[in-house]
This record gives structure tokens, C-alpha cells and sequence, in this order.
């Protein structure tokens, strides 16, 4: 891990920090590859049951550092990209357990997108979401432009794009890109309460749905169908099934072992 990258478990929420608050997070190419690292290192986790990730101090990520040598005027882009971001998207996107962000003031460029690949995003009120690449010539990249029109729609993703005008965190909720917005002082609990809701859920069963939903953006109905008759026929022979169904019959709270 880079001393930029903190990680730490417990009870199964394991926590992924972006840690360099005195440049509001601003992610440098090692930071990227300790970020993809840490969620490469969870799926193979057994103990992991849910990652968190969010940024220290008051922001969760600026972006890319613009004075990292490597991104310099002249520099293979792509190069770049397939060696930091790419990686560390597709391992958030590919991890077979949730991805909560926890999004703390600031969430620009490459931060913006970081936290839209993940599965429930919770953000403080004084967030702002911000697509800044054209500011300096480039287009939305990290996912950008694939993720944000899914979120919010086409006119919408395209206008902040060109634009580079922030989204606050009520215009993110109000047009689908977070799952709630709360108050600053709210933030660490309501992300501590889900975490442990998700860390509790059957491991198996959130894979799968998040497997399906994905897929489903690019499939026709009846290939989701199909799929969703492969999984659920996998999910049914799970011992967290039958623990569900015992425990719906019983009157009681479940206990799931992700098997």
C-alpha cells in the first residue's frame, strides 16, 4: 500500500482512504495502483464482506495531480490510464461484494468517477461532484463517460461535461447519481449503520446483484432472464437461502455466513 492509501478491517468492513488531505486527495499514479491493490486484496478476502471508501479531511478527491510528471503535455495519455484508473475501475466494478463511497466535500475529475463506480454512494450536503476535464482540454475519463449518462441522462452528463459546472450533492440525489445526501455532521454514522447492514447481508446474493444489474444496462430482456434464472438457481442451493427462509418462518433475524 502507499502511505496515501490507508486500509483497515473490522467485522468485515474493510475501509479504503484516500489519505493525502493536504492536496484535498489528489491522486497520483501510485495512489491509483494502492487503491486497485486494496480492492484486488478484498476479493480475495474471505473476512471482507464490504469495502468503503471514501478520502481524509474535507475532501473525498480532487482528481488527478496535475503536477505528476507522468501526465505532463507530451505524455502517452492512454499509457496512463491503462496503467492506473483503468485497473482501479475495473477492480471496483469486478469486486464481487458492495462498494459504499463515502463522498466528503470535493469529488472532481477522476474522484468524481471513482464514486460513481461504486454501488451506493452516500455524500455530505456541502459535497459537490465536479467533471473538470475539459477545463484543461480532455474529456471525462475513469468511467466518465459511461457511467454519468446512465446516473443522470444524456443532456445532463454531456452539459456537465462541456461545462465543467459542479453538481452539488442535492442535484446528484435529485437526478439519481447518489443514493442519499445527509447532513455533514450525519455522514460517518449513516455510512457506519449501512456498511454494517451491508457487511450482515448474504455475500453471495449482493454479488449477484450486483452482477445482474450491471449486465443489464447492455443486454436485451431476454438474455436478462436467462441470466437472472442462472443466478437465482446458484443463490437457491446456497446455505444463506435456506438460513433466509428459516428465519422468515421463525420470526427472526437472519444470520448469513456468505456461503
Amino acid at each position: 500500500m502507499s502511505d496515501h492509501v490507508l486500509v483497515s478491517q473490522v467485522d468485515g468492513i474493510r475501509r479504503i482512504t484516500l489519505s493525502r488531505p493536504e492536496k484535498l486527495n489528489a491522486m497520483s499514479g501510485e495512489m491509483a495502483e494502492s487503491a486497485r491493490a486494496a480492492f484486488e486484496e478484498a476479493a480475495d478476502d474471505r473476512d471482507t464482506r464490504i469495502v468503503v471508501l471514501t478520502g481524509a479531511g474535507r475532501a473525498f478527491c480532487a482528481g488527478q495531480d496535475l503536477a505528476e510528471g507522468a501526465i505532463a503535455p507530451g505524455k502517452d495519455l492512454g499509457a496512463w490510464l491503462d496503467r492506473s484508473y483503468n485497473p482501479l475501475v475495473r477492480a471496483i466494478r469486478r469486486l464481487e461484494k458492495p462498494v459504499l463511497a463515502r463522498v466528503n466535500g470535493i469529488a472532481a475529475g477522476a474522484g468524481a468517477n471513482l464514486a460513481f463506480a461504486c454501488d451506493i454512494v452516500v455524500a455530505g450536503e456541502s459535497a459537490q461532484f465536479v467533471e473538470s476535464f475539459a477545463r484543461i482540454g480532455l474529456l471525462p475519463d475513469s468511467g466518465g463517460t459511461w457511467m454519468l449518462p446512465r446516473l443522470i441522462g444524456h443532456a445532463r452528463a454531456v452539459a456537465l461535461s462541456m461545462l465543467g459546472t459542479p453538481m452539488t450533492a442535492r442535484q446528484a440525489y435529485e437526478w439519481g447519481a447518489v443514493w442519499r445526501v445527509v447532513a455533514d455532521g450525519e455522514l460517518d454514522g449513516v455510512c457506519e449503520e449501512l456498511a454494517r447492514t451491508l457487511a450482515a447481508a448474504p455475500t453471495k446474493a449482493m454479488a449477484a446483484i450486483k452482477s445482474a444489474t450491471l449486465r443489464g444496462w447492455e443486454q436485451t430482456l431476454d438474455a436478462q432472464l436467462d441470466l437472472e434464472r442462472s443466478l437465482q438457481r446458484a443463490l437457491g442451493a446456497t446455505a444463506d437461502y435456506r438460513e433466509g427462509v428459516e428465519a422468515f418462518t421463525e420470526k427472526r433475524l437472519p444470520s448469513f455466513k456468505g456461503e
